[in-house]
Formats: structure tokens, C-alpha cells, sequence
């Protein structure tokens, strides 16, 4: 990317020829491959894969340990015809031979792909090789290189999604040109290396091993990978197949590797049952690594996860949770993804939705994990409907031009908006219809790249009915519904019940077919007692439920239940008043959960009082007893609070819910000294909504062990919440609080921990410092940290700092975007944009969303979502019954 170009090896100018490693003059110019450009438009890419075929690739690396790596690639390929030049992707590297077919040659370079002429191909097979060497990366992708600054060791890792393979050795480097992989490495002694197969013999060379691999099965070039360093191994052959984890040696003490091959096991025999057939690849491993963009990456055979969230010590129950979802996305690509592959980025929705949907469904029902599907409705959920109400949304489905726009749309529509339709899809068609249909496109596309015509047509054919009018329902068009019960009550009866829905502000409205259940309701002896669940089919804007008719009259109707669709809900009158007053005497925490979503809905949509909504938070959250819920419960009062934070409120009401907020999550701490997840759950609040003198000089307190925390034993990662905290607070003291911990924590985690804490310092000189940092593309600091500092340097409550600058960096954004790539402006572009909760801020954003019409497509849609979520804020600030 161009923010690490500095760091890049010098390499031969464009349109220079490189020759047995020497440069020479380009000769004539013909009609060029493709663009010239540092990405694969679809058209370039599809004319490619349209004459090339049977592609394999023998690789041999040179690791070091040193900043630069060497290799040579050989690809071996049937081409089609010699009508025009091939190209092969390669990124920013000192290319030192060329040779086609034997002969060594002249090809043109250009930083992003060579050129090799017609002259020196044949039609037929044809081999070409590559010799090379290239800095290893240090912004996640490619091959990534981290020094463990507890001990100095040096980590690999590679990261080729969507097209960073090239960023690592020569290729095609697009999915539907698959190929086998042949691999030897050369690294230290004390290295392991590791790739999709398993290596087939270690040669002794010197202070080096030489590791030889089997060919691979056919992968699309981003499931394939490769990772060496001194990683710690942890082994577990009790299974079907031979299973390892792997992390590094400083991390190895926090690592729970049991937790890891239990799930792994228990997914495994899932998945095999479920898809009816066999796990594609020999062995199955798992390495837990830094500095990673993503949560974890599918490679073939060798599975990535990101070491800030999942090699952390103590983890509690919803870490685990999590842990054990993300084990079990990952296993469902190595069949949806992996064996059947994508033709073209388009078709990444149908990949990551699909695994999201099987993580759930994998979690809920072969771990103890049983409430996967609720929390599945709390988090990736509502954050789906959350980007489906904006005026950016995009549909599920939707074209991706060239490899530049590959991630544009990888978002909450991609994963759980697309996870949740094929959720619904299931109960369309019946479960036993849907993994049948499954199975079918598993077995009928294996090792080939499929689209989503291949998906649905094999769907259709298994279930017997047209698919067509769902799918472009569905998959073409964006926005969530809105569905309602409209009924009437008549001596003590339902009458003309319907289920209408909606989608408001559209002229010509997307009105989907779904299968839902309608449930109603009756406060009974205190408790909230089910009267009536009808499944119903729906529809159109009017869907007449006559089951209902004739129940009696009740005091809530929720027309989701159990959350088989994907619609927003619109309580009815006296349902929402049930909602906002009875919340304790509903049973069923996913319905419990579903009636806090439409309490916190009606806070963004500016219809209940934001104050109101913390009003019933006080009286009901200190009596959550499920721990998954309770967790949303107080993520929505963290919200509330950030949304008083960004208002600036200067009243005493502010004051008072402050204070009452702090004493609700000390309460809470106090109240569960017998159950560690729940008061880690509390104590967590009161990190987050600390304010007032006293409880930061608690905090404080509580860090140094002066104070006890009702027996709470802090782990590190709450060392550091509680120091972010203090510092972004300014308590006294705070900042040599960074240094003392940073002594203490020589871990990457806690390097990056300690930029978090300094970057929100409220300090304008620390502000301009950290700004000046983010925005310096070349800056040496590793795109990690640089993110973080992102996230961390502008809180809700800084407000007036921010604005100290906030017209010039909004005035940067064009420039930055310009000069920036997707993956910098993926974190830039939905943290950096300057924001105040003000009528002035919303009118500052509105005529930058008219001026800047040329900025690149997600830097776009995130300037318009932050317009419109300051809009929001101002709204809700504007419908506050509390003194402002």
C-alpha cells in the first residue's frame, strides 16, 4: 500500500526491462495487457483467467529474519494463445531474473506486475520464472514481519485476502485462477514453518533447515499460505485429523490450547455431519498472531487469528464464546470458500455470509455455547440493521469493478445482514431442504470456483420452487423492513389482525417475502406468559393472521419471535409500553433482548427520550441475570453515555446520571464477587463510565492495590483499560502510569495498549503529535498502532479539542484519500472525520458531502454515514426531556 512505499525496496522505474538481473531499454510499445495500475479491474482479470488454465507454482523462500526475504517462483500454465502479453502481479519488489520456457528474457516491470511478451510464450504449457526480493511487510498483508519486543524473536505470517499474495511472490492473483502449490523454505534452526500441507522432510543447512511441502490441492491464490518463526507448537492427534496451534514464545503462558482442540473437534465432527462430506485438507492448524487487520483468516489447512483478541489471558466466558464462534467461521470456509471458491470479489458476501451463518448454527448446537443465536441478534445483527438504515447502504450483492474495491463492501450487510437472509432462507425452505441443497453445491462445484447463480440454482433445484423473486429481493436490493401488528381488541378479543411492513422514505418500496413467527402475550401473576405463536409467511404490505383472531387481547404482540427474520420491529402503542415498564417480568432473555432493542431503537430514532431509556436502565439492569444479555444491556448504557459525552451537557442532570450510572456498575461489582464473568461484565462498566473525581481516584486505587475490588483479580487487559481511562481523563499521575506499565509489559499487546492511552490524553499538543503521525503516510510506525491511535485520539467527551482543528482535517480528507490505500482508509475514513452533536458540525459534514463527490467509494459512504449519524445525535440531543 502507499503508506508503506518508504519502506519499500528500490526497484526498477516503469517501463524498464529487467534481464538476467540487469536493466535495459524497454523495446517497442505494443498494446498494453492491462492497465497500468496497482489493481486488477474485473475486465483484466477475466480476460486473463479466459486464456490461462492448469496453473501450478513451485515456490522456494529465503527467510532470515531480517527485514528483506528472497524467493523464486515458478509458475507452470496452459495458455490459451500468444495474441498479447501475459502479466504476472507482483508488488514493489527487486526483481533479479526472468526466464520463460528455459531461455532467460526481457520483461517489463512496473512495481505492480510483470509483463511478458507474446514472443517468448507458447501456445500451450508454458514456465516461467522469478527471481526476487522484497521487504517483508509490516501492514498486516503479504508476508508480515513482527519483533517481539519481550524478547526480541522474529515472527512471519502471511495474509493474502483479498490480493496481498502478490505483496509476497509472483502470480495470477485472482480467485478464479486456481492452482496447486510446491513449496520449499529455507529458515533458521529454530524456526517452524508452516503452509496448507504438511512438510514432507527438514533438511539440516547449516545455521538453517531447509523445509520441503507436498503439492497442494488446487487453492484460489488467497486461501493459500505461509508462516514461519519460533513459534511455541501445541499438538493434538486425538482426533480424525492431526491438529496444532501455534503462537508465539512470550504469549505461550495465556494460550489455554485445550480450550482450542476441544472446539476445533467438536466443530470438526459438526461440519463433516452437516455437509456430508469429508474435511478437504490433511491436517488442521491454527496459529495465534500479531499485529493482524482481521479477526482470522481462512487459509487452507492453516488458519490465522488475531492475538489482540484471542491470545489474551483469563479470558471470560463471552471471550470464549467468541473465540469458539470465530474457530467455527473459519472451519465452515475450509468447504464454503476454500473447496468451493468464489469466481470473481463479488461473490465475497455469499463466502463470509455463509460462514457467519454456519459459525452461529456450529456454536449453538455442538459447543456449550447454546445462546450463539442471541448473541448473534445482539451484535452482528444490530449492526446490520444499523448500516441498513443509512443513506450509503448498499445491497447484499453488489459489483466490484476492479481488486481495488474488493473490501469496499465488507461490512455488517456482508456478513450478518447476508447471514441473517440465508438464516431466513433456511426457514423459507425448511432445514432439512436447505443442508441438503448445501451438500449438493459442495459436491457439485468441489475444487472449482462457483457464483451465486450456481448457489441459488442448486438451492432451487433441491427444494423445488423458483428462487428467483427471493433473490433479488433479497441480494439486489438494500434496506431493512419495518414490520407491525395492527389489530383491534373487542370484549377481551383480538380481532382483524395483520402484519403490514414497510420501507419508509423509498418511493418505490423493496417489500420482501419472509417466514416469521407472531407471538402475543399476557401479563399474568406478575410474569409475561405466552398466549399464542403463530408462524406466518408473509407477504406484500398487508398479511392478514387470522390464528390470532379470537385470542385474547394482550399486553404485548412481538412479530419476530425467536428472531427468524430480518425486519426492524415496530412495537404497537401498549406493546412498547409493556416493553419500557415490564422488562423484569419477561422470562425469555431473547425476547428480553429483542424488547431492549426496540426500547434503544426508539432512543436513535429520536422517539423515546434518551433519558428515559437511562431512566430504565438504572431501575432494570442491576437485576439482568443472563450474562449474554446483560452484556448488551450495558454496551447500550456505554452508548447512552457516549451520546451525553458528545452532547457536552452542562446541567445537573448530567451531573446526577454521571454519578448514578457510577454507582449502578460499582453496585453491580460489589453485588457478584461469586461470579467472575458477571463482575468482570460490571466492573467493565465502570472503567467505561467512570467520571467524577472519586471514582477515578477508585480506579487509580484499584491498579496500584491499594484498594480491593469486592476480590476482582485484574488482568492485564483491564491494567490498561483502567490506565486509557485515567489518562483519558487526565487524572493525576496517569502519564507516568504509561511508562511504569509499559516497563512492566514489554508485550505487543501492551505496546499497543500504550498508544491507545496516550493518543486520548487531553492534551492539544498530544492531539496535534498523534494527528500528525496518522496522517504522515510514511510514518515507520507500524500500521497497528497507527490504527489504534485512530480509534483512541478524538473520545465523545474531547469534543472541544477535536474542533480545535477539525475544519482543516476534514479539508485533508480528499488529499489523504487520494494519496492513502483501502486498507489505511478502511480505519481512517470511520474514525478521523471531525464530529461535534451540533447543528453547526451537521451543516460542516453536509457541504463536505457536497463538495467531495470524487472521493474513492467506502471513504464516500463513510462521510455520509457520519453525516447522518450526526444527525442523529443532534436529534436525540433535541428529544431529551432533561434539562440540556
Amino acid at each position: 500500500m502507499n503508506f508503506h512505499a518508504h519502506r519499500v525496496m528500490a526497484v526498477a522505474i516503469a517501463s524498464a526491462v529487467v534481464f538476467g538481473g540487469a536493466v535495459h531499454a524497454a523495446p517497442a510499445k505494443q498494446a498494453p495487457a492491462r492497465a497500468e495500475t496497482a489493481f486488477l479491474s474485473q475486465d483484466d482479470a477475466f480476460a486473463r483467467s479466459a486464456r490461462i488454465a492448469n496453473v501450478d507454482y513451485v515456490l522456494d523462500f529465503t527467510l532470515t529474519g531480517k527485514e528483506t526475504f528472497a524467493g523464486t517462483t515458478t509458475v507452470t500454465f496452459d495458455l490459451k494463445d500468444t495474441s498479447s502479453a501475459v502479466t504476472l502481479d507482483l508488488n514493489k519488489a527487486t526483481v533479479k531474473s526472468v526466464s520463460v520456457n528455459g531461455k532467460p528474457v526481457q520483461a517489463r516491470y512496473n512495481n505492480w506486475f510483470i509483463t511478458i511478451d507474446p514472443a517468448h510464450l507458447a501456445k500451450g504449457r508454458n514456465t516461467v520464472t522469478v527471481a526476487y526480493e522484497r521487504l517483508h511487510s509490516t501492514n498486516g498483508e503479504g508476508l508480515h514481519r513482527m519483533v517481539d519486543p519481550a524478547d526480541g524473536r522474529v515472527y512471519t505470517y502471511s495474509h493474502f485476502e483479498p490480493v496481498a499474495a502478490q505483496q509476497m511472490f509472483p502470480l495470477f492473483d485472482q480467485p478464479d485462477l486456481k492452482a496447486s502449490y510446491t513449496v520449499t523454505v529455507t529458515a533458521p534452526k529454530d524456526w517452524h514453518v508452516v503452509t496448507t500441507t504438511r512438510e514432507t522432510k527438514i533438511d539440516d543447512a547449516g545455521a538453517n533447515r531447509r523445509w520441503t511441502f507436498k503439492q497442494t490441492k488446487r487453492l484460489s491464490p488467497y486461501n493459500f499460505s505461509l508462516h514461519a518463526g519460533p513459534y511455541q507448537v501445541w499438538e493434538d492427534n486425538s482426533g480424525k485429523y492431526p491438529m496444532r496451534l501455534f503462537a508465539r514464545q512470550s504469549l505461550a503462558k495465556q494460550v489455554v490450547p485445550a480450550d482450542w482442540f476441544r472446539q476445533t473437534k467438536a466443530g470438526m465432527t459438526f461440519f463433516e455431519e452437516y455437509f456430508g462430506i469429508p474435511y478437504p485438507f490433511e491436517k488442521y492448524d491454527q496459529l495465534i498472531v500479531p499485529d493482524f487487520l482481521y479477526g482470522a483468516m481462512e487459509n487452507a489447512g492453516a488458519i490465522t487469528f488475531a492475538e489482540a483478541r484471542y491470545g489474551v489471558a483469563n479470558m471470560t466466558a463471552d471471550q470464549k464464546q467468541s473465540m469458539t464462534e470465530v474457530i467455527m467461521h473459519e472451519m465452515a470456509h475450509q468447504w464454503f470458500g476454500n473447496l468451493v471458491t468464489m469466481k470473481w470479489w463479488n461473490g465475497l458476501w455469499l463466502n463470509e455470509s455463509f460462514a457467519s451463518f454456519m459459525g452461529i448454527l456450529a456454536t449453538a448446537e455442538s459447543t456449550e455455547f447454546k445462546d450463539s443465536w442471541q448473541k448473534f441478534y445482539q451484535t452482528g445483527k444490530q449492526r446490520a440493521y444499523i448500516q441498513d438504515q443509512t443513506a450509503s447502504t448498499h445491497p447484499i450483492e453488489v459489483p466490484v469493478p476492479s481488486s481495488s474495491n474488493a473490501f469496499d463492501n465488507i461490512d455488517a450487510i456482508t456478513y450478518s445482514k447476508g447471514g441473517a437472509a440465508l438464516k431466513q432462507l433456511r426457514h423459507l425452505l425448511g432445514e432439512e431442504v436447505f443442508r441438503k441443497g448445501v451438500h449438493n453445491y459442495l459436491v457439485k462445484y468441489s475444487w472449482q470456483n462457483a457464483t451465486l447463480d450456481d448457489f441459488i440454482g442448486t438451492l432451487a433445484k433441491t427444494a423445488g420452487r423458483d428462487l428467483s423473486g427471493w433473490t433479488k429481493e433479497w441480494l439486489y436490493h438494500a434496506g431493512v423492513n419495518t414490520i407491525a401488528a395492527n389489530y383491534s381488541c373487542s370484549n377481551g378479543k383480538i380481532r382483524d389482525f395483520t402484519l403490514t411492513q414497510a420501507a419508509p422514505g423509498k418511493e418505490l418500496p423493496t417489500l420482501r417475502e419472509q417466514r416469521v413467527q407472531v407471538a402475543a402475550f399476557k401479563i399474568d401473576g406478575g410474569k409475561l406468559s405466552l398466549i399464542k405463536n403463530v408462524p406466518v409467511t408473509y407477504k406484500g404490505a398487508k398479511t392478514a393472521v387470522r390464528d390470532l383472531d379470537g385470542a385474547a387481547c394482550p399486553d404485548l404482540v412481538y412479530p419476530n419471535y425467536q428472531d427468524w427474520g430480518y425486519a426492524k420491529v415496530q412495537l404497537d402503542e401498549r406493546s412498547f409500553d409493556t416493553a419500557r415498564t415490564k422488562l423484569s417480568q419477561v422470562d425469555d432473555p431473547l425476547l428480553r433482548a429483542m424488547l431492549w432493542q426496540s426500547l434503544w431503537d426508539g432512543v436513535r430514532d429520536a422517539q423515546l427520550p434518551l433519558n428515559d431509556f437511562i431512566t430504565v436502565a438504572l431501575n432494570n439492569a442491576p437485576q439482568e441475570k443472563d450474562y449474554t444479555l446483560l452484556g448488551d444491556v450495558l454496551g447500550k448504557v456505554v452508548q447512552s453515555k457516549a451520546y451525553l459525552d458528545a452532547m457536552r451537557l452542562d446541567s445537573a442532570y448530567a451531573k446526577q446520571t454521571y454519578a448514578a450510572l457510577e454507582k449502578m456498575a460499582w453496585d453491580g461489582v460489589l453485588a457478584h464477587k461469586a461470579n467472575a464473568d458477571v463482575q468482570r461484565r460490571w466492573f467493565g462498566l465502570y472503567v467505561s463510565v467512570a467520571t467524577t473525581p472519586e471514582a477515578l481516584a477508585r480506579l487509580a486505587g484499584i491498579l496500584d492495590g491499594k484498594l480491593d475490588a469486592a476480590g476482582l483479580q485484574l488482568t492485564q487487559d483491564q491494567r490498561w483499560s483502567i490506565i486509557a481511562h485515567l489518562n483519558r481523563y487526565d487524572h493525576a499521575g496517569a502519564e507516568g502510569l504509561i511508562v511504569a506499565e509499559s516497563a512492566r509489559d514489554k508485550s505487543d499487546a501492551g505496546q499497543v495498549a500504550a498508544v491507545a492511552a496516550t493518543a486520548s490524553r487531553p492534551d492539544p499538543k498530544v492531539k496535534a503529535d498523534w494527528v500528525g503521525k496518522i496522517e504522515d503516510l510514511k510514518s515507520p510506525l507500524p500500521f497497528s498502532r497507527i490504527r489504534t491511535a485512530m480509534g483512541s485520539v478524538f473520545p465523545a467527551e474531547q469534543g472541544q479539542l477535536s474542533e480545535r482543528e477539525a475544519d482543516a482535517r476534514l479539508a485533508r480528507l480528499p488529499a489523504i484519500d487520494k494519496a492513502a490505500g483501502p486498507v489505511y482508509m478502511r480505519a481512517y475514513a470511520t474514525t478521523m472525520i471531525p464530529t461535534a452533536c451540533t447543528p453547526q458540525s451537521v451543516q460542516r459534514l453536509s457541504r463536505a458531502a457536497d463538495r467531495m463527490q470524487d472521493l474513492s467509494a467506502f471513504t464516500r459512504r463513510s462521510l455520509l454515514d457520519t453525516l447522518q449519524e450526526e444527525q442523529r445525535c443532534v436529534a436525540i440531543k433535541a428529544a431529551m426531556t432533561a434539562p440540556k
